[in-house]
């Protein structure tokens, strides 16, 4: 089966500076993809790139079997494309924006588009220019969406999203998912990419530092603790602590009750088995934004591979 996207050596300089190194992926159709890393990693260079936006300085790709560079209008048509940056003005009104959409992605079947709308809270009768932030997110979320292309291509997808209308937004995207189309989806939100990805890669200075499954990468093993104790002595809880293996800075502070705040690095089983035993307040594990995460998981390990190899 030939892949929705492949990319071989794909490369893109800006002068001295290269955005992205060498980068080899293959995407499976009917996959969610996740490109994931902090900013700057070359997300969205990337994609850029596959939809021939901008011209790779070297490497080749092709997507949905084409050279984006040869497909032209036709191989457009197949995909939905959110940017990362979305730009929509003017005094034209929701619906008619979409319509003229329409006219240029094909076919959109009776009904699709009003039914995306209330699913993502979008009312259509107002102008684009009086839109929040959000809304023009919904709008373009729709538009890439209403003619089911073969391919979606996220770029940041939940930008300005609340809660609700992310959780929806998962929803369908494991439902084009289900109808056979494949969607690459590009973020810097951890948790999004978990809840909705088969594979992921892991961008990191135009690199990828990690592959795979989502399952199979480590992209949960940081988390950030916080915990209040009764009648604890300080000094008896920092001698406890100091036992536990993947624990690191760690801050203990007195006051009416002792506070820690520490980075569980690995298995968080030995700490929550330590917590047990002494009366918690309160408690709260959270996990650190992704550009810290990368840099914390495969970051160190890059210099360390480095070190070895000189």
């Amino acid at each position: 089966m030939t892949p929705a996207v492949r990319t071989q050596q794909l490369k893109k300089r800006y002068g001295s500076r290269t955005a992205v190194h060498g980068l080899d992926l293959t995407i499976e159709p009917g996959s969610v993809f996740g490109l994931i890393g902090p900013n700057g990693a070359g997300k969205t260079t990337t994609l850029r790139m596959l939809l021939d936006i901008i011209r790779p300085t070297s490497g080749t790709a092709t997507v949905l079997g084409q050279v984006p560079q040869q497909g032209g209008p036709a191989l457009r048509r197949r995909i939905g494309f959110v940017p990362g940056e979305l730009r929509l003005e003017g005094r034209v009104r929701g619906r008619a924006l979409l319509a003229h959409y329409a006219e240029i992605s094909g076919p959109v079947a009776p009904g699709a588009i009003d039914d995306l709308a209330d699913r993502l809270g979008l009312d259509l009768s107002r102008q684009v220019r009086t839109l929040s932030k959000g809304n023009k997110q919904k709008l373009g979320l729709v538009q890439a969406f209403m003619h089911r292309p073969e391919l979606l291509v996220l770029d940041e997808p939940t930008s300005g999203l609340d809660p609700l209308v992310q959780r929806e937004f998962l929803s369908m995207v494991r439902e084009a998912r289900a109808n056979g189309q494949t969607v690459l989806l590009s973020s810097h939100v951890l948790s999004e990419i978990q809840q909705a990805a088969d594979q992921v890669a892991v961008l990191n200075e135009g690199r990828v530092v990690a592959e795979g499954p989502v399952a199979s990468l480590r992209l949960g093993r940081i988390r950030r603790v916080r915990a209040t104790f009764d009648g604890v002595a300080r000094v008896l809880l920092a001698a406890e602590l100091e036992r536990l293996p993947g624990l690191r800075d760690v801050e203990l502070a007195d006051g009416d009750a002792v506070r820690l705040t520490a980075t569980v690095d690995g298995d968080i089983d030995p700490l929550v088995k330590l917590l047990a035993r002494f009366r918690v307040l309160d408690l709260a594990v959270e996990e650190p934004d992704l550009e810290e995460s990368v840099l914390q998981m495969y970051g160190s390990e890059r210099g360390e591979e480095a070190n070895r190899v000189h």
